[in-house]
């Protein structure tokens, strides 16, 4: 076998009302901080909660929240510059993936003399980068212990992946307080794109025994959490659930790789501007399905983990419980099923086969695959 090597950066902290020592743990790197948010927080006041562990320690802060559909080179710009002219100390991010992956941008490229534009068509940052703090609030982020992180190229709209410094992360606060105020379906739609986040890397080519042991504990987790029908565990939440799942699913992802549905649906919602959730929650099913031919006992071990079956050795009609289980709920949740109630056009889901196949991603998925690959998929769940 190949060597493991693992090394892990961040500090990871997990529990409820987490937020309320965000300013605690930042002093450890600075006492003047940008923090960028999703503009939706506003909704649930979690705003206020996050901003007032600052004030209660005396850290000096000013709010970004000037984030659009999809986290482009525009908005990275903006924030880059009001940061520096702050000279703020470190960056702390609260929100969900586009969120963190402006401020992931922000805190890389913070000391860099270069454009933008040479990062994102692939050159590496040379000087340190400012400590950054993530605060998930969908209580996941698949590239929040990777060193790369996607970023729209707005001159093209086209997805790309800027590279990042080693142990950019300083902490990670998973709070499962965050989805308290989210509707069920609202959930669901988390929950199910955490657990095609977790599918995928479990099935994918860069896989190692260590991954896996994470990813099946992440699977677990997840489908704990869109459980609402189970009354046997009452130790454990939901929102708890949610939290450990996508937590074990952002780590285990980054020891392997993400797969077709996040490739394609990073593609999209560059281009378009649709929510990456709806459309990894579409393609799921069919992510599943194509991999049924040459995954099939690892498909059939998810089913057993996830309590489908009692016996994982009958390959086929565990995958077929496992299909059967997820249309069920992404039925139930009243999601989309299909790529064309998506309001999008077969020929721009074209140009957004190109523009995945470009992207590092595509070395980690499956099997090997090639943007013409990716179209079948996306023809198959138009």
């Amino acid at each position: 076998m190949a060597d493991f090597i693992f090394k892990i950066s961040p500090n990871i902290t997990l529990g409820s009302y987490t937020i309320a020592r965000l300013g605690q743990f930042a002093k450890d790197w600075g006492t003047r901080y940008m923090l960028i948010l999703d503009p939706a927080l506003k909704d649930f006041d979690i705003n206020t909660k996050i901003e007032a562990s600052l004030k209660d320690r005396s850290i000096e802060y000013f709010t970004f929240d000037d984030i659009s559909d999809s986290s482009d080179t525009s908005t990275v710009e903006r924030a880059l510059k009001l940061a520096r002219e702050a000279h703020v100390h470190g960056i702390i991010c609260a929100g969900g993936t586009r969120a963190g992956n402006v401020a992931r941008a922000t805190a890389s490229l913070y000391n860099e003399m270069h454009s933008i534009f040479d990062y994102i068509d692939g050159a590496a940052p040379t000087t340190a980068a400012l400590p950054f703090i993530a605060i998930p609030t969908s209580m996941r982020d698949s590239f929040l212990f990777t060193t790369h992180s996607p970023i729209t190229d707005s001159r093209s709209n086209k997805a790309k992946l800027l590279k990042l410094q080693n142990g950019l992360c300083k902490l990670a606060l998973f709070d499962p307080n965050l989805i308290l105020n989210h509707s069920q379906n609202k959930r669901t739609s988390i929950g199910l794109r955490t657990l095609c986040i977790a599918i995928e890397a479990y099935i994918s080519q860069k896989s190692n025994f260590f991954s896996d042991t994470i990813l099946e504990k992440a699977i677990e987790l997840t489908w704990k959490g869109l459980d609402t029908t189970s009354t046997v565990d009452t130790a454990t939440s939901q929102e708890v659930s949610f939290a450990q799942g996508g937590c074990m699913t952002s780590f285990g992802s980054a020891l392997s790789s993400l797969g077709q549905a996040s490739l394609v649906s990073l593609a999209i919602e560059s281009r378009y501007k649709i929510d990456a959730s709806l459309t990894t929650t579409i393609l799921l099913p069919y992510i599943i399905e194509e991999a049924s031919k040459y995954k099939g006992d690892k498909l059939a071990q998810i089913a057993f983990i996830m309590g489908l079956s009692n016996n994982p050795s009958d390959i086929q009609t565990n995958i077929d419980a496992l299909l059967e289980e997820i249309r069920t709920k992404i039925a139930l949740a009243n999601l989309p099923a299909r790529l064309k109630e998506l309001s999008v056009s077969i020929e721009q889901l074209a140009l957004c086969a190109e523009d995945a196949g470009a992207l590092e991603i595509m070395n980690g998925l499956s099997r090997s695959m090639t943007s013409d690959d990716l179209f079948e998929l996306i023809k198959q769940a138009y």
